[in-house]
């Protein structure tokens, strides 16, 4: 713990979920190793972060460290990039040039968008990595070096693998071991620390009063879906810090400027458009619409409960006016010609009242009207959607996580949270 705190404190990490410190002690713990390693993140978690953690706590940390983003280089140049070239190997090849894994021998590679990369070029950095030997572009001459990888992504390399774009045996090789960085959503208890991080940080740079926000806007902040990650959230800070008018913000402050954080995080059904495609998901708004309309249908039957039991028992109800404005369900006839009949004038005479009796049909309508309080959450409709999906998928978290349109890790985390069995 005292090294993780350590790091924390040198890279400017701030955290304290359990998905982040497991994944800052896998980087300690196979630092000082030259395994070749695949850092996988959305976009904005930090991924180039680790690469720094990894090399400067290794054997090769007064070595030199590049970071190069392989979806930025040419398809045309990079195995030049990468590799050098003699003169002559292409046009405007006037000398012989030196790649970075010959200038980096010794030192830290470091391969962003790892999934990006041509295959040609794969093929290349795969006999680096089985070998350590290389060839200049327009050489025969095979050379030697002696680089540690480690290599990132946000795409899902196994679907780049079965579509025959990235080589399954490059795959392997660089997965030596394999670290997964949490996105922002699933360390939402995290949101608001790096929130006043980035505000005091800011707001010292700029030689102004930080901005603070009241529990209603920490809770928007906690509840946004951040698809950015850490570094929309340093950016949305920033704009606020500036066009903020005065230093403590209200819900209503953040939604006059960042409309966009009305959007919320929960889990969906993913739906196949017409072309096979994932469609949109269910989103929050329709998930409140079913719970709504499941709602009226439970009051509706519990109103025909009342109704039928008025009927049945001969009851007498002093104002029967405001009964008949009720809506009656067409599927209680019975009962509405009796409440017409008491609204007319027709009262039931003393002496006459019975006891409510509810028989077998009755009782199974008014078990559905207990259910009408337990709807009203939407964290039950949430649990209810995650259970069916498990069952659907028989336990399988991954396919299950698959059709709500969440990540395994948030599946899991909500699983516990709501004390679902499988």
């Amino acid at each position: 713990m005292a090294a993780i705190a350590s790091v924390k404190r040198r890279y400017g990490i701030v955290g304290r979920s359990p998905v982040l410190e497991n994944a800052l002690n896998t980087a300690l713990r196979v630092a000082p190793t030259d395994l070749s390693i695949l850092i996988t993140g959305e976009s904005g978690v930090g991924k180039e972060v680790f690469s720094r953690i990894i090399h400067d706590n290794s054997p090769r940390k007064h070595e030199k460290f590049i970071a190069i983003n392989c979806g930025a280089i040419p398809e045309g140049t990079i195995n030049s990039e990468l590799f050098g070239h003699v003169k002559g190997a292409f046009t405007n090849a006037t000398g012989d040039r030196k790649g970075y894994f010959e200038t980096y021998d010794g030192g830290t590679i470091f391969l962003d968008e790892i999934g990006e990369m041509p295959l040609d070029t794969q093929t290349y950095l795969l006999r680096v990595l089985e070998s350590g030997e290389f060839i200049r572009v327009g050489s025969s001459t095979t050379q030697r070096t002696d680089v540690r990888i480690v290599a990132a992504t946000n795409r899902r390399l196994n679907e780049r693998i079965a579509s025959g774009k990235f080589r399954e045996d490059l795959y392997y090789r660089l997965a030596t071991v394999a670290i997964e960085l949490p996105n922002l959503r699933e360390r939402p208890e995290d949101i608001y620390l790096l929130f006043r991080y980035f505000a005091n940080n800011f707001a010292e740079q700029q030689g102004f009063e930080p901005i603070q926000i009241d529990d209603e806007a920490r809770w928007l902040l906690e509840n946004y879906h951040w698809p950015g990650n850490i570094r929309e959230l340093k950016n949305v800070t920033e704009q606020l810090s500036i066009l903020a008018e005065k230093r403590e913000l209200t819900a209503v402050d953040l939604l006059t400027m960042m409309p966009k954080l009305r959007d919320r995080n929960l889990p969906a059904i993913t739906r196949q458009n017409g072309n096979g495609g994932a469609g949109d998901g269910m989103q929050e708004r329709e998930i409140l619409y079913k719970v709504l309309f499941d709602m009226k249908s439970d009051l509706n039957d519990l109103k025909g409960l009342i109704f039928e039991l008025i009927r049945s028992n001969d009851l007498r109800v002093p104002d029967m006016q405001k009964v008949r404005s009720l809506q009656l369900p067409a599927t209680y006839p019975a009962a509405a010609e009796e409440i017409d009949r008491r609204a007319g004038g027709d009262e039931v005479p003393e002496g006459e009242h019975h006891p409510i009796i509810v028989d077998s049909s009755m009782q199974r309508a008014y078990d559905r009207s207990e259910i009408v309080e337990e709807d009203l959450s939407l964290a039950n409709a949430e649990r209810e959607l995650i259970r069916k999906a498990l069952k659907k998928h028989n336990s399988r978290r991954k396919e299950a996580a698959g059709e709500l349109g969440i990540s395994e890790r948030t599946l899991y985390r909500k699983i516990k949270e709501y004390e679902i069995s499988e």
